[in-house]
């Protein structure tokens, strides 16, 4: 479970938003505060997961109290919920590394999904990072352009390569890869190896009785 703290300065509001994160799989509210002093000492003797924070809080902005929440939980999360809409309340939560910044008023479905990828997010980290796709798995992927591919290589038949490896239910060597797709089984094999330079495809060997192993591939899922 992911333990919540919601900080806001209406109790009221405060309420509510505990009942919406209550209504989402994975998550607990494990305590509310309604100012600054109280979110510091709540966060220091629950040492929640995420704190649900809103900005205008009676003895301190939320964006101050940022630094001083981490510091009394260095692992927390910040999503800020707020009626906040300045460009530099904004652009000051996300120096600040903010999850996500949500503006009020806004209804459940809104904060489920913001929960909901909050927490794949954090379901992704591995325990070892092995590749750049690992990475992106966390921040998000960079969308691969036509300029990023090797020369000869084109979008339109990457895409095939990659759906025809996502479909495939047992790893493929080029040469069946190239038949499904109807290229060479030269050009399948240099799609394959842009595709494992990236992470995004890895490689089983198959051995045989004599020769060279098959390189056969699958989709990283």
């Amino acid at each position: 479970m992911i333990s919540v703290l919601v900080v806001d300065d209406d109790f009221m509001v405060a309420r509510i938003h505990r009942g919406f994160v209550d209504r989402v799989p994975g998550f607990e509210v494990v305590g509310t505060a309604n100012s600054g002093e109280q979110a510091l000492e709540a966060i220091g003797k629950l040492q929640p997961d995420l704190v649900l924070l809103d900005l205008y809080l009676p003895d301190i902005f939320g964006l101050d109290l940022i630094g001083r929440m981490r510091a009394a939980q260095p692992d927390c999360d910040i999503l800020v919920i707020t009626a906040a809409r300045e460009a530099d309340a904004v652009r000051g939560a996300v120096r600040q590394g903010v999850v996500n910044y949500l503006l009020k008023p806004f209804g459940f479905e809104d904060l489920r999904s913001r929960l909901e990828e909050y927490a794949r997010r954090r379901a992704s980290v591995p325990d070892q990072v092995t590749s750049q796709a690992d990475v992106d798995r966390v921040l998000g992927p960079v969308r691969p352009t036509v300029n990023r591919l090797p020369k000869g290589l084109s979008q339109e038949t990457a895409a095939l390569v990659a759906a025809a490896l996502r479909a495939a239910a047992q790893n493929l060597s080029a040469a069946e890869c190239a038949e499904k797709v109807g290229i060479s089984r030269v050009s399948a094999r240099r799609y394959l190896e842009f595709f494992c330079t990236r992470g995004q495809v890895e490689v089983a060997l198959r051995y045989g009785t004599t020769g060279r192993p098959e390189r056969r591939y699958h989709w990283r899922q």
